[in-house]
């Protein structure tokens, strides 16, 4: 999925489920880094849980998708 589709469906999703739980999969950070959990997997083993913001201090994994996806300015 392009970008402009990505912010578009997250936008709506957002508008349509209010405060119901939501679970997505992605590969885009950008497309999950306002959720108020994020749940960090590699090779089937959770590595990480919180928000962007704690994943980027605490999970260096997330950390380097976040950095090869976003500007450092993106990433503050």
């Amino acid at each position: 999925m392009d970008y402009k589709t990505d912010a578009i469906l997250r936008a709506r999703l957002k508008k349509e489920t209010g405060k119901a739980t939501v679970i997505i999969v992605a590969q885009r950070v950008s497309t999950i880094m306002h959720a108020d959990k994020i749940i960090v997997m590699n090779e089937g083993e959770v590595v990480g849980q919180g928000t962007h913001k704690e994943l980027l201090r605490k999970c260096e994994i997330y950390y380097d998708i976040a950095s090869s996806q976003m500007s450092k300015e993106e990433l503050a």
